[in-house]
């Protein structure tokens, strides 16, 4: 009897030795979490046996549990690497659309060949699905998906719709719209540039030139004619009331509203005879009271006189320019909003992580696009979680089944991105716990050894 309780003694010493060693050896594993070994006595009793006098039959081990307390962040350069800064787990699957999860604390991803989140393992990390603002779209376990960054932001866009908002300084040198040469600064007052994008998302350079006119009917500090190019090539306003036309036809009176195509003349040396501009209208406190025409829009950029785009973008594209409260005050030019509503085709720039999950990725074009939102898992008991390696955990009868749900929200945890969680190991305290563990292991080999020698000395007897 006494040799079986010093041999379980022994078994109990040696599995603590193993769990402290473990422990040991994974100190600088991320995202793992230590195990403790936890013992029982062993003691069978019966109703005919004397319980005051019974003895143990040793010690056995009832269970290594594993401890999923917090273990510190280590902050990184990579955008990609998360902690779970509280409660709850990441979710991955070996294989795209596989319904056969893990989970992991462990927060070092990475995007693959197919630009997929996967961890060092090479499984996928899952997230919930989200609509164009962000939100998530479902927080069901069943409809997460892997998480795919692409590194183009999807088709290009047309620009249609320009918008601006500036100060036009009254103060300046009235000057004839009828002598407007693009090339010549003397010739207008001021200009502004923005960047349009053609249906193949083509950039081209629209510019806006502002002339204080001083002839015809549009004399007066309460108006200003505007000038459109694009690429440097003239962009007529398409036809309506109020449009001005520079010198067309070479009299040396331009502004006339029926000016057609004509030759350079000494008003009009550029001899640009197809160009017609809109005019601004301010009241005598400098407000915008609006503009002829009514609604600016341009003729089709490539078509006509223009042809500013290139072949196989769509020739009928126009623009609608979109004055948002331009004000005339006696203070110099100045652009405070410039605007335009076209996308050409992005390169990823940049992948950012918040701390509820939600990953958006900019693109060199300019927009940002949020892409998934990052799912959690907690259980009803995570000692009951099955091991699997690689830091991983199953799901088992004893843990409960996994409850979904957003980061930074319930019971879940926040998300630390550029940031992982070390090991929740004491070395210290794993330390001590091994010369314990020794000692142990020594005096339950003494006690065999003491065992062995009674029975010698017994044996021995004659």
């Amino acid at each position: 009897m006494s040799f079986n309780i010093a041999l379980s003694g022994i078994a109990a010493a040696q599995k603590d030795l193993n769990t402290t060693a473990n422990n040991i050896a994974n100190v600088n594993t991320i995202g793992f979490k230590e195990s403790r070994a936890e013992f029982a006595d062993v003691y069978a009793n019966s109703i005919f046996s004397n319980s005051k006098t019974a003895v143990g039959g040793g010690a056995t081990t009832t269970q290594v549990a594993q401890q999923f307390h917090q273990g510190s962040l280590q902050f990184t350069s990579n955008s990609l690497d998360m902690a779970i800064s509280g409660g709850g787990f990441f979710v991955t699957s070996s294989e795209l659309g596989s319904q056969d999860q893990s989970y992991t604390r462990a927060g070092a991803f990475k995007v693959d060949s197919a630009n997929y989140m996967v961890d060092s393992a090479g499984n996928f990390l899952q997230g919930f699905p989200v609509d164009e603002d962000g939100n998530s779209t479902s927080v069901s376990l069943t409809t997460t998906q892997p998480i795919k960054i692409p590194d183009t932001a999807g088709s290009p866009v047309q620009t249609k719709n320009v918008g601006l908002q500036m100060n036009l300084n009254v103060s300046e040198t009235a000057l004839d719209p009828a002598n407007f040469n693009p090339a010549d600064s003397d010739t207008f007052n001021n200009s502004t540039s923005v960047t349009i994008y053609d249906s193949l998302g083509e950039s081209h350079i629209m510019t806006t030139y502002f002339i204080k006119p001083t002839n015809g009917s549009f004399t007066g500090e309460s108006n200003w004619v505007a000038f459109y190019a694009v690429d440097g090539d003239p962009v007529d306003v398409a036809s309506g009331a109020g449009t001005y036309n520079t010198d067309s036809d070479g009299d040396g009176a331009g502004g006339g509203a029926g000016d057609v195509a004509g030759t350079a003349s000494a008003a009009n040396p550029s001899g640009v005879g197809t160009w017609s501009g809109a005019v601004l209208k301010f009241n005598s406190v400098g407000a915008y009271t609006g503009s002829d025409p009514a609604t600016i829009t341009t003729e089709a950029l490539g078509a006509g006189g223009a042809g500013a785009l290139g072949p196989g973008a769509d020739g009928t594209q126009a623009l609608t320019i979109k004055f948002n409260s331009p004000t005339q005050y006696s203070s110099p030019f100045e652009v405070t909003e410039l605007t335009q509503d076209g996308i050409t085709v992005g390169r990823l720039t940049n992948v950012g992580i918040g701390s509820d999950g939600l990953i958006t990725a900019s693109y060199s074009n300019g927009s940002t696009v949020p892409l998934s939102r990052v799912a959690l898992v907690r259980f009803a008991n995570e000692q009951g979680l099955t091991q699997v390696g690689n830091t991983s955990w199953k799901a088992s009868l004893d843990s409960g089944a996994a409850l979904a749900g957003e980061a930074n929200s319930g019971t879940f945890g926040s998300i630390r991105s550029s940031a992982l969680e070390q090991s929740n190991v004491d070395l210290t305290t794993e330390l001590v716990d091994l010369i314990s563990a020794q000692r142990n292991f020594q005096a339950n080999s003494r006690t065999l050894e003491v065992n062995n020698t009674l029975n010698q000395t017994i044996l021995q007897i004659r």
